[in-house]
């Protein structure tokens, strides 16, 4: 690269910086367009519109509450992947939408929940609601490749022999879609449909198929229900915890960017300036994509912050290798960024793999997390591989070519990790079975294994109207330590009920008397009318097909990262040993959450899926430090050393990259409120885990696999 081309690219870089900062805090037109400010929160940071339904059946079942329950869930998810559908009382549902200010906009948009069926000309009913398994808009081409619209529609085992039947016996009539007593669409059968799927055709645009597909979604329900009350409410975490977040956020990554300058001098200093760029492109893509952040999102886009950072440790790693083998600094810069690109790659790939999965399989706050992971990896491989290379190379251009501003490495001491593989290992299971004895203690003396909060259990909601309308910052200064004093539970969960002075408490499930003792605080504390207190059991957020789902997804990631380690190293043992040693590190996390009885609710599932994001990236470092090393094997070095120069050698990367992660979360930890600080330390605990664990673990399994195999043939 030339001098004038290396300024002009410092130039571009410096007003890439300065637009990406002017939209993220200003923001363009009378919209704020980008402006962080516009970025869409979930519930439990920004609050939204709640909205209360009742079954028109009189006791209906659990199974048609917690079916109903779950294809609500399905289709609120087109507003937020945040959004939370779940039981209130014996009858009622109640649906919470993130990021909306306006209830009867989404009640018009979601309609009213009523019956739907299928009838023949002669107005029999031939098809129920209940018999459609799920409905969906679709874009196709007719014979002449114009546009198509039409809806899809997938029937249930019951309802394909009964569609079966009515389509047969009805060729060339219509067969009605009846909504709440109005024909929605009256489609002519064209041919006998036994398949169990169906198209509707002859919409206009994409957006009259998806109301019809929505229409018939919502009409699948079991059960009939009738709007009970709308109420916009406040953020469940309040707005101290976006504060804190916000700022823990900014001191951590100041100091991460301070370390890396000291530490690796030059490069530090360039790969500062493309964290400072990673972390604008952040912010500008989530609004552009319309995420919803929530706290669990929150998770996703640390641990990118700790894989931009990573990336960049690798490089800059291997460029030191390089000029520690006496190469010129041009010649080290180029061949470390080759020799770093297949870790950095597979590393990346690994954990987009499975935020890919979590976010077609997931739902909830499962799909929200996948979403800001996904982002931030893409962002961070861009940044790394392309922003930090035209920085670096820029630097040098204009006259920064002296080895002393790049460091060189120091000779690399090769420690006998493989000998001690038995201590380490008896460390791992001593620390996972010394927990779950704990927990099993736990749970035989009725006190569950996990402490489950409401999202997982289901709790008690309470609406308590006050004398004077206290803002969220005042609620969760005043009321809520109040209440964490009466259920000793730091999972407390306030909504403030927009244009009125009542505030939603929810926390675990209060038992009677615990009800009166919270009641009694409410009227001394506050001087409130008893009789303006209402309680009411409510149901878990997280439902069991929405646990099902999570645990599938993790399943389907793990599997695809199994096979893709496989492809990719050609060697299944290399993939056996990382899914073991991943499965090491989520049971750190497991077993801190139940002998720390931190209460399991969304952010434990955010927080096990950051354990398998990052643990997965530091192995590969390590086998792709292995893989290269093999190829050029001495004849005079033994398996044995080989991996423990290849752990050693990838040390320094090992311990850099996990203490600056770890800061950014002891920071959130330290400023945090105290539902985030419940979310902090586990993630503390993982990082530590996941550390260990790829020093000493890893390499040894592997070397163990591949021994014993060797052996065996």
């Amino acid at each position: 690269m030339k001098k004038s081309r290396g300024v002009w690219s410092l130039i571009a870089t410096t007003l890439l910086i300065v637009l990406l900062g002017f939209t993220t805090i200003v923001g363009f037109g009378k919209g704020k367009i980008g402006s962080a400010k516009n970025i869409t929160l979930g519930l439990d940071l920004a609050g939204g519109v709640s909205i209360t339904y009742q079954a028109k059946d009189k006791n209906p079942t659990s199974e048609q509450m917690s079916d109903t329950i779950y294809k609500l869930q399905k289709r609120v998810e087109q507003y937020s992947t945040e959004a939370t559908v779940y039981q209130e009382g014996d009858d009622r549902i109640n649906i919470e939408i993130p990021g909306v200010t306006d209830a009867n906009k989404i009640l018009d948009e979601l309609g009213k929940p009523g019956s739907l069926v299928f009838q023949d000309s002669e107005g029999n009913v031939v098809l129920e609601g209940t018999d459609v398994k799920t409905a969906s808009a679709k874009t196709t081409q007719d014979e002449m490749n114009n546009k198509e619209y039409i809806v899809e529609l997938i029937l249930t085992k019951d309802g394909t022999d009964k569609f079966a039947k009515a389509t047969a016996e009805n060729l060339g009539k219509q067969i009605a879609i009846v909504y709440d007593g109005k024909t929605i669409s009256n489609p002519v059968v064209q041919s006998e449909i036994d398949g169990g799927q169906a198209y509707i055709d002859g919409m206009a645009s994409y957006e009259e198929a998806e109301n019809l597909a929505s229409t018939i979604r919502i009409g699948g329900l079991q059960l009939e229900l009738e709007e009970l009350r709308s109420n916009v409410v406040g953020a469940q975490l309040g707005e101290e915890a976006i504060s804190t977040s916000l700022l823990a956020g900014a001191i951590g990554l100041a100091i991460v960017l301070v370390f890396m300058c000291i530490v690796y001098l030059l490069p530090g200093f360039a790969s500062s300036i493309a964290l400072i760029i990673y972390t604008g492109l952040t912010l500008v893509l989530l609004n552009a994509f319309n995420i919803t952040l929530t706290l669990p999102g929150i998770a996703g886009i640390v641990l990118s912050i700790g894989m931009a950072v990573d990336a960049n440790v690798i490089i800059f790693a291997r460029v030191r290798e390089e000029l520690a083998a006496g190469r010129a600094v041009k010649s080290a810069l180029r061949i470390g960024f080759q020799k770093a690109l297949s870790a950095i790659i597979d590393g990346n790939i690994t954990t987009l793999i499975a935020a890919l999965v979590l976010g077609l399989k997931g739902t909830g706050s499962v799909k929200g997390f996948a979403q800001t992971l996904a982002l931030g990896v893409v962002v961070s491989m861009f940044t790394a591989l392309f922003i930090t290379r035209i920085i670096i190379f820029s630097l040098y251009a204009i006259g920064f070519r002296d080895v002393k501003f790049y460091g060189a490495k120091k000779t690399t001491k090769v420690r006998n990790f493989l000998g001690k593989k038995a201590v380490c290992f008896a460390i791992s299971g001593v620390i996972i079975l010394g927990g779950l004895g704990i927990m099993g203690y736990h749970a035989a003396k009725g006190q569950g294994a996990f402490k489950y909060s409401l999202e997982f259990m289901g709790g008690t909601s309470t609406n308590v109207t006050f004398n004077e309308d206290y803002s969220i910052k005042e609620i969760d200064s005043k009321v809520v330590p109040v209440v964490e004093k009466i259920t000793k539970d730091a999972n407390v969960q306030t909504q403030k009920v927009d244009g009125s002075n009542a505030v939603i408490i929810k926390t675990r499930s209060l038992d009677l008397e615990e009800r009166e003792a919270f009641n009694k605080a409410m009227v001394d504390n506050f001087n409130v009318d008893e009789s303006l207190i209402t309680s009411e059991n409510i149901s878990s957020t997280v439902s069991s097909e929405m646990r099902s789902d999570a645990v599938v997804a993790l399943l389907i990631a793990t599997a695809c990262m199994l096979l893709y380690i496989w492809f990719r190293f050609k060697d299944v043992r290399f993939a056996t040993s990382a899914v073991i040693a991943l499965l090491n590190d989520v049971l750190f996390v497991v077993v801190f959450y139940g002998v720390a009885r931190i209460s399991v609710g969304n952010t434990f599932i955010a927080c096990i899926l950051t354990m398998v994001g990052y643990s997965i990236n530091s192995t590969i470092v390590i086998f792709d430090r292995i893989r290269e090393e093999l190829k050029v094997q001495k004849r005079n070095e033994d398996l044995a050393t080989l991996v423990n120069r290849c752990i050693s050698e990838t040390l320094t990367r090992s311990i850099y990259t996990n203490f600056t992660t770890f800061v950014m979360v002891v920071i959130l930890f330290i400023l945090g409120v105290s539902s985030v600080k419940e979310f902090a330390a586990p993630l503390m605990v993982g990082i530590v885990g996941g550390t260990f664990s790829s020093i000493t673990i890893t390499g040894a399994l592997w070397y163990i696999m591949r021994t014993k195999i060797q052996k065996k043939k």
